[in-house]
This record gives structure tokens, C-alpha cells and sequence, in this order.
């Protein structure tokens, strides 16, 4: 059985845990397959580094929202941060999106670094992974923008934790939704009664590590391993075979991100 965490950290300087350590523990799970996610510009270097020195891992770049204040004005960082979309192993731009829940960014600095980033990942064709907290209603007004302008957006809803009315914008408009450990420790129904009914040809799996750590490990630091744990409390919750679930992520994880 082969399972893909579709999003973790582990390259942030601060990860608590030995890095090599984190890969090893991932295969061994079964977890063959690693998306090092970027948030910023630095962040992003350091997630090519990892992917290029590891067969299995991958790299996203990324500019958080919560970045917004800190990019939309300097032309030099967005210009060094645009040259990465060609680097060897960079497989999609993001994590970017909208995030009105701790507001770090004006809404205009964050609506500015996400049009950025849809631009770049149409010029490349590369899929994207979007961060959207409390900020359908806005994300939705400039996706839809961007593919009524011929622009051909793919990509995930990482952190998928909505209801089953988001969860149908979602897959309205094409895109797959990625669950993580908060199902694990929600207890939010609607939360739930979307995650059962997620399509499984676009579903993916992730950690987030090392935040989101799931039950019942809550407290310890989130590892690509996890991923499994997550796999397996969605079989359950879904009424799906492990193996099922197994198979079909793995495969929309490497169709999606062409983890070849």
C-alpha cells in the first residue's frame, strides 16, 4: 500500500525532529512520496534544496497570505521568487490564498500576492495549493475571474475543513480537496459530513507537519507518517477499504502534481 503526503514542512529550520529521520519514519508507514511546501520566499528555496537532494520529495513555492505586507512591495523579492517556477522538482505555486481569520495582511495585500501567484502558475502551467480561512466568498470572485480569462486553474483546497456547501464550490469549479489531521479531533459534524462525501477522484491526503498532528498523537510533532493515521480514520469514517482509499489518493496526488 502507497500513500502520498500531499503537503507537510518538514524543510522549515525549525522542525523540531531530524529531518532524515521524518523521511525514513514516512516510508516505513508507507508514505512514499513528499510534498515540501513553501511560505515564503526562503521557505521556498529551502523546499527546492530538500526535493532535489531526496528522490521522493517534491517542492511547492509559495507566498502565505499572512505574507502579503511583506511582498507586495518589493518588486526584487517577487521577481527572485518568479524564477523558481522553473527550478527542477518545483511540481506547484502555493500555499496561496486568502486567510480573513488573523488578518496578518490587509485584504488588498493578500488579493494582490494571490493574483501574483495565479498568474505565474498559469504562465507555467503548474497547479496550485490554496490556503482559504473564512474567505470563500472573496477567493471564489478572483478564481472565477482568472478561468472566465481563459486561464486554466488546477489545484487543491489544502486543509479542507469547511462544510458540504464549500466542498461543492470546490469541486464545481474542478479542484480537489485535501483533509488532514483536524478531521481526526474535530467535532464539527458539517466538518465530517463533508469529508465523507468528497469524491474520491479528488481527494488527496496530507499532514500540514508539523502542525495538525491527529489523534491520537495530539500534543506530539506532526511527521509525513501521519499521513497513514489520516488514512486510516477516513476509511473508517467513509465506510471505504484502507486500500481503496490508499490507491485513489496516491494516484490523484501524482496525476495532479506529475510525481513521476
Amino acid at each position: 500500500m502507497e500513500l502520498v503526503d500531499t503537503h507537510c514542512h518538514i524543510h522549515f529550520p525549525d522542525y523540531e525532529l531530524d529531518q532524515e529521520e521524518a523521511i525514513a519514519n514516512a516510508k516505513k508507514a508507507g508514505v512514499t512520496r513528499l510534498l515540501c511546501v513553501g511560505c515564503t520566499l526562503t521557505d521556498s528555496k529551502l523546499a527546492i534544496q530538500m526535493a532535489t537532494k531526496h528522490d521522493n520529495i517534491w517542492a511547492t513555492i509559495g507566498l502565505h497570505p499572512h505574507e502579503g505586507a511583506e511582498y507586495v512591495n518589493d518588486p526584487q523579492a517577487l521577481e527572485e521568487f518568479r524564477n523558481l517556477a522553473t527550478k527542477k522538482k518545483v511540481v506547484a505555486v502555493g500555499e496561496t490564498g486568502l486567510d480573513y481569520h488573523y488578518m496578518h495582511s490587509t485584504k488588498q495585500d493578500q488579493e494582490k500576492l494571490l493574483r501574483f501567484q495565479l498568474s505565474l502558475a498559469a504562465e507555467h502551467n503548474l497547479p496550485l495549493i490554496f490556503h482559504i480561512r473564512e474567505a470563500f466568498d472573496d477567493f471564489w470572485k478572483i478564481f472565477d475571474e482568472y478561468q472566465a480569462a481563459g486561464a486554466k486553474l488546477r489545484g487543491v483546497a489544502h486543509s479542507f475543513s469547511a462544510t458540504p456547501k464549500e466542498l461543492d464550490q470546490v469541486l464545481t469549479r474542478g479542484l480537489y480537496a485535501g483533509l488532514n489531521g483536524i478531521m481526526t479531533f474535530t467535532k464539527d459534524s458539517q466538518q465530517l459530513a463533508a469529508a465523507k462525501t468528497v469524491p474520491l477522484d479528488r481527494l488527496l491526503l496530507e499532514t500540514d507537519a508539523p502542525f495538525l498532528t491527529p489523534v491520537p498523537f495530539r500534543g506530539k510533532v506532526g511527521e509525513p507518517k501521519y499521513v497513514r493515521t489520516i488514512a486510516e480514520f477516513l476509511s473508517n469514517l467513509r465506510g471505504e477499504p484502507l486500500e481503496t482509499l490508499a490507491s485513489a489518493t496516491t494516484r490523484n496526488a501524482i496525476g495532479l502534481f506529475n510525481l513521476r
